[in-house]
């Protein structure tokens, strides 16, 4: 049972649990992508634009991304502690995923809410 959920370390059911939800939001947002491919007669940029524009799509898209970067950080950790033996290697290739990851939903902000980035005109 997790006592102090300020704490940084990690749970095997926490771990568990968030693998399946961000699994579960994962899935339901490749149904809807595939839906809309399936469902809109002739996608063009206008409609993609539209359907982009929309806020609720926004926040999906969002909770997407960050559901992706958790599930790949944890698969990955689960991936590297079984197969890197060397602390520091492991600790290394953990860092890279953890930055990739984090740039992913970084530049999703970015280019979902359309910020521009500084000295950018």
């Amino acid at each position: 049972m997790v006592l102090n959920q300020a704490s940084l370390k990690r749970d095997g059911v926490q771990d568990y649990v968030s693998t399946r939800a961000t699994a579960t939001v994962l899935g339901l947002y490749a149904l809807f992508i595939l839906g809309f491919f399936l469902f809109t007669p002739e996608v063009t940029y206008v409609t993609w634009n539209n359907l982009f524009a929309q806020l609720w799509m926004k926040v999906f898209t969002l909770l997407a991304l960050i559901s992706i970067a958790i599930h790949a950080r944890i698969g990955l950790w689960q991936v590297v502690t079984d197969y890197i033996k060397c602390a520091r290697i492991r600790a290394v290739v953990q860092f890279v995923v953890s930055v990739i990851a984090f740039s992913y939903v970084a530049v999703g902000l970015f280019v979902l809410w359309g910020l521009k980035a500084v000295g950018v005109s």
